[in-house]
């Protein structure tokens, strides 16, 4: 799972064919259990891993296209498919998208060295054709987008800089893409051996100063090296009963 979700298709596809290559037909304390439907079991797991696969080689694609080539609209095409669903999660994920091509014809599009005003045409005719669907839930930014429109000449000293001069804004809805995406897997949109290492990179000064701390009250151990998980579980055990 952990190389689907960093796009390592062809590593974990490797890693998988492998695994199967060493399975036995009945692995050792088993021997009770069905032979076909063992063979049921590992089938369901190819198919389901297939599956994964697919949809984050799908993902994997919109932001190669969102990161490398600036075009907006696979993400925008995925978005729409999943209205409904994103729509019961509160997510704005499809408007986000559609501001930022509107953005980013505003600014010149492909053709950043185009003339302003061939730009401003690309934005307004993009918004009559696509904005109107958004208009319930985003009015007001519909407006201030809108309303730029009269400070093109001096974008840098107006209230809107902040959205038509953004270096972020291409990095920030990428990670709300991943995010919206993994969230609709059921997935977090970080990967949880992630998770895992950094909760443990951070929990880790705190056990090795409690261990330091027991040391110097003489405190047994069954091991030598034993951090003090089990003495700070009971402890707050013991914290938790009392209160």
């Amino acid at each position: 799972m952990h190389l689907l979700r960093e796009g390592q298709f062809s590593v974990a596809s490797t890693f998988l064919s492998e695994i199967a290559e060493r399975k036995t037909p009945v692995q050792a304390g088993y021997e009770g259990f069905d032979r076909e439907k063992q063979a049921e079991v590992l089938s369901l797991g190819e198919i389901q891993s297939e599956e994964i696969r697919n949809q984050f080689s799908t993902m994997y694609h919109i932001l190669d296209e969102l990161k490398e080539r600036s075009n907006l609209l696979p993400a925008i095409q995925w978005a729409r498919e999943h209205r409904d669903s994103l729509e019961a999660r509160g997510s704005n994920l499809e408007f986000e998208l559609c501001r930022l091509q509107f953005v980013w014809l505003f600014n010149g599009g492909k053709h950043q060295n185009a003339s302003t005003s061939t730009g401003r045409q690309a934005a307004l005719a993009y918004a009559r054709q696509e904005f109107h669907a958004f208009v319930p839930r985003h009015l007001r930014e519909i407006q201030q987008l809108i309303g730029a429109m009269a400070f093109f000449p001096n974008l840098e000293d107006s209230p809107y800089r902040s959205i038509f001069k953004n270096p972020s804004s291409w990095e920030d809805i990428a990670l709300f893409f991943t995010r919206e995406f993994c969230s609709l897997l059921g997935l977090s949109a970080d990967s949880p051996l992630y998770i895992a290492a950094t909760a443990g990179a951070i929990a880790l000064p705190t056990l090795l100063k409690l261990q330091t701390i027991m040391k110097a009250k003489r405190t047994e151990w069954t091991t030598q090296n034993e951090l003090p998980v089990i003495a700070l579980y009971f402890h707050l055990k013991t914290s938790t009963s009392q209160n």
